[in-house]
């Protein structure tokens, strides 16, 4: 297969609407679609992100229910995470915590929040400097269908938990 050249196919998988995924050139010369363009992060940098690789990585983690990658018109990628709930009272008592307590109460504990970023220290060898996840906020709630962040195949409505957790993805931002 010859390498592709501008004004090709290349160009016109670029156009708008011909492919849902992101197409770049390999070094070779060939044609690579990465993620979906609709879900491509761009940071105020113009580093193009596909934030799927990342949130597979540190969502694979036991203690992480989902991840989110957040950066759109950012210095840097940062994450929203929920916990996962089925792991949480294990951790819990591994961790020496409260049996009684919520994933809101101990949003800033230290224990929480290391064992969280060593899921994020796991999932960013996965992808450039520019793309890893410098900063993380842990949101109270996991994502569901009923409270509206999943669709029905339990997939994560970004635009829906970026809209709805807007502070949480100032506050990665803030100082």
């Amino acid at each position: 297969m010859p390498p592709l050249r501008r004004g090709s196919a290349f160009a016109l998988l670029r156009s708008p609407g011909r492919t849902p995924g992101w197409p770049r050139r390999s070094g070779a010369g060939f044609l690579v679609i990465t993620g979906r363009s609709k879900e491509i992060l761009v940071t105020s940098g113009g580093k193009n992100v596909s934030p799927a690789a990342i949130e597979d990585r540190i969502g694979g983690h036991p203690l992480v229910g989902n991840a989110v990658v957040v950066g759109d018109g950012r210095s840097c990628v940062a994450a929203l995470l929920t916990v996962d709930q089925q792991h949480f009272p294990v951790w819990k008592r591994t961790a020496g915590k409260s049996a009684e307590a919520t994933v809101a109460d101990l949003a800033g504990d230290p224990d929480l929040l290391a064992e969280l970023q060593r899921a994020v220290d796991q999932g960013n060898p996965a992808v450039s400097r520019a793309e890893s996840v410098r900063r993380f906020r842990v949101l109270p709630v996991e994502f569901t269908r009923e409270n509206g962040c999943l669709t029905p195949s339990l997939e994560v409505k970004r635009d829906v938990v970026v809209r709805r957790w807007a502070d949480e993805v100032e506050a990665c931002y803030a100082g």
